[in-house]
């Protein structure tokens, strides 16, 4: 949303409203088509009993959350904890040999830090320092980037990149897209670190380095297709383990997960590319 409507408050405030928006109404044609389809027949009776209305009870809600938590630790705790053991060794393996780059500007780095006593007065210890931070800082990222192409995730998001370039991915944005299925935050710290501007927690500065960052044919890498579709996407795409997982308890079944994940994904990778290309007969490829 920062980067579609960066000088929009107002604009930016409608996006993040109509992304809710979005949700709710693709919920309510997806509870239709559905109703209509394999939910065919009778609809089951629901018989609801409501407690009586009384003063909560601490101790029944501390009982209540720990008998609930040990459910869910035991049932969907342990596929999501597998799960993310898998995309761990995916993302972290093969190891990568640092880049002659990276060990480059450590040497640098490491050879500005030993001027630091000798500086003159405490103005230059501190440019001295900032500057060596700065060199460590872009050699840690060289160095993440390197394992993240060579790791498997990495091979696999060049594998995947012809499928979701119809959307305006390239291989970097792919691999971040294909890490989020775990859980969608996981974009951000992925594709900071691909895009070669380091995981941070200032907002604003990541926005403004990803702004800026580029393909490798010199074109940016969120443009304004681009992010319009990324934006639809992640909010109809089923991009969240433990859900699956609770579902899956639910229902005792892998049936209902599987159709939940293939529906809503292929629904938003639709929607997505239609959005795309509405915003690029539009004009907004810049």
């Amino acid at each position: 949303v920062s980067i579609l409507f960066p000088h929009s408050p107002f604009l930016a405030g409608l996006a993040f409203a109509g992304c809710y928006a979005l949700g709710a109404i693709a919920a309510l044609l997806t509870a239709v088509i559905f109703r209509r389809t394999i939910l065919k027949g009778m609809s089951r009776p629901m018989v609801l009993e409501l407690p009586p209305y009384r003063l909560p009870s601490v101790r029944a809600a501390l009982l209540t959350t720990y008998d609930r938590g040990l459910v869910f630790l035991k049932n969907a705790g342990s596929v999501i904890l597998a799960i993310c053991i898998l995309m761990w060794w995916l993302s972290a393996y093969p190891k990568a040999a640092t880049p002659e780059a990276a060990l480059a500007l450590e040497a640098r780095a490491q050879a500005i830090a030993a001027q630091i006593e000798s500086a003159p007065d405490a103005t230059a210890k501190e440019t001295l320092a900032a500057e060596a931070d700065a060199l460590g800082a872009e050699a840690e990222v060289l160095t993440a980037l390197a394992l993240q192409e060579q790791s498997f995730a990495g091979k696999l998001g060049t594998a995947a990149e012809p499928v979701f370039a119809p959307i305006g991915l390239d291989e970097r944005l792919t691999v971040a897209v294909l890490t989020s299925f775990l859980a969608r935050e996981v974009f951000r710290s992925t594709i900071t670190v691909l895009a070669g501007s380091g995981d941070s927690d200032d907002d604003t500065r990541v926005a403004e380095e990803l702004k800026r960052a580029t393909r490798s044919d010199g074109t940016p890498l969120f443009d304004r297709a681009t992010s319009a579709g990324l934006l639809v996407f992640f909010v109809l795409a089923m991009q969240c383990l433990p859900t699956l997982a609770v579902t899956r308890r639910e229902t005792g079944s892998w049936k209902w997960p599987a159709l939940q994940f293939v529906w809503m994904s292929g629904v938003a990778y639709i929607a997505a590319w239609i959005t795309r290309v509405a915003v690029l007969s539009l004009g907004g490829a810049a």
